[in-house]
């Protein structure tokens, strides 16, 4: 076991390692010139200027190292120059075009939201899925499997951002059911925090259950199929029983796969949701760094993003192994 955890750890690094490089030459190396943003934001642009501004932010380096002066500033505090002198703290993700910030203590300061709004969502649609996918086994065959099943389907073939805009459009502006949307902290008042989420939640929680329905079904059905289950049935156990005691105990186990990564993207910023929403969290923070070309802010986002992926993989693998050891002994 202990062998196979390494493994696993070894090969999250290497990735996480690849991905910073191939996100940091993707920037860098891309057709957009950040410099040449800024300098015509600002007006009466130069030539003379823009190299100045590229100069200042860097962007005459080699990529190799551009890099290899990134990497250094994670482990140790850097001095950056990008339009002022700024002292950077470790891990030091760079200092914001725009806002001229370190871009580590603005992640840290937009990840409540998205932490509030990610728990509160998958919370609904695990349960939801879980549950609308255990009765539909129960039913299998009948009306009320084929409705559940249809109904999911249905909420699945509309674009999320659609659903988004029609509940806020219509519940909050319209109606008024939720009159007040977006994050509050919850020290603040938590009340407002919960109302304000609220609305997100449910609609993130409906449009992901979809998906943990299918699944749960097609899982519980395979598990309700199996000997012991059969056995128990004839045994003279309850039916429901047999489902949600034994069947679900073992259909649980491939829905843990797909949360882990489910909410390690949740995690790394709902845009649509926040956006829509007014919520102040990392994916409306990244969103916005893409039209000034904020690189330091665009690598952070998309760098925490791979390593959270990475980590929930890492994590959903291990806890696969102690549920099922046919993955860790193959």
């Amino acid at each position: 076991m202990f062998g196979y955890i390494v493994r696993r750890v070894v090969a999250a690094f290497l990735v996480v390692v690849l991905t910073s490089m191939i996100v940091f030459a993707v920037f860098f190396l891309g057709p957009t010139d950040p410099a040449a943003q800024i300098c015509n934001a600002n007006g009466r642009c130069t030539a003379e200027r823009q190299a100045l501004l590229e100069k200042s932010l860097g962007l005459d380096q080699s990529v190799f190292t551009a890099y290899g002066t990134f990497v250094k500033g994670l482990f140790v505090d850097r001095t950056i120059v990008a339009g002022g002198t700024y002292e950077c703290e470790a891990p030091c993700l760079g200092i914001s075009y725009t806002s001229r910030q370190e871009v580590r203590k603005q992640l840290m300061d937009k990840y409540p939201a998205t932490i509030s709004l990610a728990l509160g969502g998958a919370a609904i649609y695990v349960f939801l899925g879980v549950v609308a996918g255990s009765l539909a086994a129960r039913w299998r065959g009948t009306f009320a499997d084929r409705a559940l099943v249809s109904s999911s389907l249905l909420v699945s073939s509309v674009p999320y951002y659609v659903l988004c805009l029609m509940a806020w459009i219509f519940l909050t502006l319209q109606w008024s059911v939720f009159p007040t949307t977006g994050y509050f902290p919850i020290t603040d008042n938590p009340v407002k925090t919960i109302s304000g989420l609220l609305l997100p939640w449910l609609v993130l929680g409906i449009a992901q259950s979809t998906v943990y329905a299918r699944f749960s079904r097609g899982a519980m059905v395979e598990a309700l199929g199996e000997d012991y289950a059969r056995t128990a049935a004839a045994k003279g156990v309850s039916r429901n029983k047999v489902i949600f005691k034994h069947g679900l105990r073992a259909a649980i186990v491939p829905v843990v796969t797909i949360f882990g990564l489910d909410f390690a993207f949740l995690l790394s910023g709902t845009i649509f949701t926040e956006r829509i929403f007014e919520i102040d969290g990392v994916g409306n923070y990244g969103l916005q760094a893409i039209a000034p070309v904020d690189f330091p802010v665009l690598t952070a986002v998309v760098l925490v993003t791979a390593i959270l992926v990475v980590t929930a993989n890492l994590i959903v693998d291990v806890i696969y192994s102690f549920l099922d050891p046919r993955v860790r002994l193959g």
